[in-house]
């Protein structure tokens, strides 16, 4: 399974955004990176418009068919954007430092609300909410760079009307 971009285009982004690989970072690694990176961007899929130019086995949610951008302007059916390429590189730059930083692993069973280490205490906030949507919510990181990339990309939300 393979990253949007490539390895090469994604150490181009993070040199001009003043990222650092560190030393003896493999292509492997980079590749692994891009992966999960990947994954975390195909995650806002339900909320982009169109549909898997290549159907349900394309392994990507890029490239689409019928999709817009936020303003309605047309994005051809062969082509990934390059925010969306970026979004995938700023998500897989987050992942090369701390594997599996976008994709926490919530249990709605047990939380932990205070913990004492030596004489180290904490106490964590808590959310009163049981419902596990909101528990994964309120674990999953945002990243605002991936934000300000997909934004454009994303269907807008229109208030619903109730008819009676």
């Amino acid at each position: 399974m393979a990253g949007y971009g490539t390895n090469a285009a994604a150490q181009a982004y993070w040199d001009a955004a003043g990222y650092v690989v560190p030393e003896g970072t493999s292509d492997a690694q980079i590749t692994a990176a891009r992966q999960r990176g990947s994954l975390a961007i195909d995650r806002y899929e339900a909320r982009f418009s169109g549909t898997r130019t290549g159907g349900f086995a394309q392994e990507r949610a890029w490239p689409r068919t019928g999709a817009s951008t936020y303003y309605g302007g047309a994005i051809p059916s062969d082509m990934v954007p390059v925010p969306i390429e970026n979004a995938s590189y700023e998500a897989a730059w987050l992942e090369l430092g701390n594997p599996g930083i976008l994709s926490p692993v919530v249990t709605g069973t047990a939380t932990v609300k205070r913990e004492r280490v030596g004489q180290l205490e904490v106490e964590y906030a808590a959310s009163s909410s049981t419902n596990m949507e909101d528990i994964i919510a309120m674990a999953t990181p945002v990243v605002t760079v991936i934000e300000g990339l997909l934004w454009p990309f994303l269907c807008p939300i229109l208030p619903g009307i109730a008819v009676v």
